[in-house]
């Protein structure tokens, strides 16, 4: 299973959010994130980059 470090770039920092992201859903402004045990996390932003080479989502903070 792919699983993803979520992290949250503002202002040229970067910050990280969740790790074991299994599904990412995009509902305007809002980010819902999901882990693989089952948590979840709401964040705002734009996803800039997912690269799973890296094993990551970078959102942008607006």
């Amino acid at each position: 299973m792919c699983e993803l470090k979520v992290i949250l770039v503002s202002d040229g920092t970067r910050t990280m959010v969740m790790e074991s992201v299994t599904k990412i859903i995009v509902n305007g402004e809002d980010i819902d994130l999901y882990g693989i045990l089952g948590e979840n996390k709401t964040i705002k932003g734009s996803i800039k980059e997912i690269n799973f080479g890296t094993g990551e989502a970078l959102i942008l903070h607006n």
